[in-house]
């Protein structure tokens, strides 16, 4: 009698050449992409009540090129191993020891794809309700709206789960997002640009901030979006070609989009009546209605990124469950909760796992990111897992003691080192860098 083999674990196996398909192009497109969004807009317009405009540009600028070259440097470390980033936590912390943090991966993965399912549903309503008007009691009223929007979008996260990615980057992102979504951007910036022209630049630019946020405290919100997405960034770049174009590609798209989004919420912030609804605002844009479209259509791009990464997290646990299996599921599981909760329960649940991969990623980095990537064939490495406990720890400490500095980046820091200077020598076996 003949047994059936064991299914191949393709997120702990190493891409082979012919699925390595990703040029400059296709990263560029995806991370800026993958980097465009309300929720960052959203961030950025808390930025100037806080600490002033001038301030402001310094963190979006400094805080976008250093959170995006981290995010382009772990992109390198996956195109280097072709590793998944379930497969880097195995690498770095042991295949015994690595389930928690893919466990917490997933959780976190459930929890932005809700999010952004919720933000789509919000945003979709508050369009329906410009363009038709609502009526009390109507359709759009209450949890009717609420229902259609979620079941349309959720509808469409799962039928793109059941396609492939590598298509969906390459045929769509690439050759129709990317110039859809720099068109709205370019729209909305021209007019909110002229708007600000009108009020007086010199004004917007020398407006004082009303305290409570320090300039590195500013820089750890604007680092916090591309660390956000460390968990997920080696599940797209182990298809990279070249390790020199995954890294441009990643650092340029992101940086970009994150630059831009950011600027736009401030742009928009500083025009507005105080307390003026972020997206109410850019609905009473002229032509605020189809550039919000197009961006909520760009949303799509950020759910499919987290499931897509959330199904290889499951698939590395259960290899039986294909990766294509487990992203239908996701987008089920999602989409369910998106019915369920509201936006703001989600916000402090995010924030908390934020705490856990800065450090988590500061370990990986310094284990694998130097050089010729080796990692650990144990079971647990436990120095490497000691080493993020103590980053969580200091993550916390420097929230509550000195959140003038920020935590992000004393963390990230910290980590780093210790990890370098504790990193085994000859613990090999990861594929070498392609220039």
């Amino acid at each position: 009698m003949s047994m059936n083999p064991s299914p191949a674990n393709q997120a702990l196996t190493p891409v082979p050449q012919d699925n390595r398909v990703f040029h400059f192009h296709e990263h560029a497109a995806l991370w800026f992409s993958l980097g465009t969004g309300l929720l960052v807009m959203q961030i950025g317009a808390y930025l100037v009540p806080a600490v002033g405009t001038r301030d402001a540009v310094i963190a979006i600028v400094l805080g976008s090129l250093i959170g995006a070259g981290l995010l382009a440097w772990t992109a390198r470390l996956g195109c280097q191993t072709g590793l998944s980033s379930a497969g880097l936590m195995h690498a770095t912390y042991g295949s015994a020891f690595a389930r928690l943090p893919v466990l917490l991966n997933i959780a976190q993965l459930v929890g932005w794809t809700t999010f952004e399912l919720v933000i789509m549903q919000e945003g979709t309503v508050a369009i329906l309700k410009q363009a038709l008007g609502s009526e009390p009691g109507g359709l759009l009223d209450g949890t009717g709206g609420k229902l259609l929007a979620t079941l349309l979008w959720g509808g469409v996260l799962t039928a793109l789960m059941a396609g492939s990615m590598l298509t969906l980057v390459r045929r769509f992102v690439s050759r129709f997002g990317l110039p859809l979504v720099i068109a709205s951007l370019a729209w909305l910036t021209w007019q909110f640009g002229t708007r600000l022209q009108a009020q007086g630049f010199e004004g917007f630019w020398n407006r004082p901030g009303a305290g409570g946020m320090g300039l590195f405290s500013a820089m750890d919100l604007v680092i916090a979006m591309p660390v956000s997405w460390l968990p997920l960034v080696a599940d797209y770049a182990r298809h990279g070609k070249r390790t020199a174009s995954t890294l441009g590609g990643t650092w340029l798209g992101y940086a970009l989009a994150n630059i831009w989004c950011y600027a736009l919420g401030v742009l928009v912030v500083s025009t507005v009546e105080p307390g003026t609804n972020l997206v109410g605002s850019l609905l009473l844009a002229q032509g605020g209605l189809i550039a919000l479209g197009l961006i909520l259509l760009d949303e799509m791009d950020n759910a499919y990124g987290d499931a897509h990464s959330g199904a290889v997290s499951v698939h590395s646990l259960r290899p039986r469950w294909s990766i294509r299996a487990a992203g239908l599921g996701f987008a089920l599981v999602c989409t369910g909760l998106a019915l369920l909760l509201p936006m703001h329960t989600l916000e402090p649940f995010l924030l908390l796992l934020s705490s856990v991969f800065v450090p988590l990623y500061g370990v990986i980095l310094g284990r694998l990111g130097t050089g010729v990537a080796t990692g650990s064939s144990r079971s647990v490495d436990w120095s490497a897992a000691a080493l993020w406990v103590l980053g969580i720890a200091c993550y916390h400490l420097l929230a509550k003691f000195a959140p003038q500095l920020g935590s992000a980046l004393p963390t990230l820091a910290l980590t780093f080192a210790l990890a370098a200077l504790s990193r085994p020598r000859g613990a090999g076996g990861l594929t070498p860098a392609r220039a």
